[in-house]
């Protein structure tokens, strides 16, 4: 059981119900009249739950398949998003279970297509850090990479870039080597690649 510590009013008709053990709880006004509640008033551990089943949980299901049928997100992304709609834990956890639960999110699944679209340009370390970023796991993107690439050179990509920067090994001075070696490595080329081609 806690206490309701104060009722702050929201945009769009809503109303943040601030707990006294920390927790906090968003809901619509009409909600809220209806649930008769109001600062000072004890919160049952009971009619917390019952708010969490038969309001919250459903509200941030639906949250989740809204945000995902926008565009493909990972676990982690969804997760942050949920957290700034204010969704308690238990909501957020229950969401992202249910959308696991028909693979609508799927990290793995997220991380192949990131670099089939991006792997082109991008060296294997870059695309590595900006899935890190997006909160997939280190596992999943080693798959995918290894997946993705194989045995594959990263060469390749080094003289396309080359090529698209109109570098000319032959005539390019010390100061064009220098600006074009710490271009790649600001791409993720390994140092190595980088200079048996420049």
């Amino acid at each position: 059981m806690t206490m309701i510590n104060r009722i702050e009013p929201l945009e769009r008709g809503k109303r943040k119900i601030v707990l006294e053990d920390g927790k906090s709880l968003v809901l619509y006004r009409k909600e809220a009249r209806d649930l008769e509640l109001a600062p000072d008033m004890e919160l049952t551990a009971e009619a917390y739950q019952e708010i969490l089943k038969n309001i919250l949980i459903p509200r941030a299901k639906k949250r989740a398949l809204h945000l995902l049928e926008k565009m493909d997100r990972t676990e982690s992304q969804l997760q942050e998003k949920l957290q700034q709609n204010e969704y308690p834990p238990e909501a957020i956890e229950a969401a992202i279970e249910y959308v696991k639960g028909y693979h609508y999110i799927d990290d793995l699944r997220y991380a192949e297509n990131y670099i089939h679209y991006r792997c082109r340009d991008k060296s294997r370390r870059q695309l590595a850090l900006e899935l890190s970023r997006k909160g997939v796991a280190r596992e999943c993107i080693g798959q995918a990479l290894e997946e993705a690439y194989g045995e594959e050179e990263e060469a390749p990509k080094i003289l396309r870039w080359l090529e698209k920067k109109h570098y000319d090994r032959e005539t390019a001075d010390v100061r064009q080597k220098q600006r074009m070696y710490q271009f790649l490595m600001r791409k993720g080329f390994c140092s190595e690649d980088i200079l048996s081609l420049i």
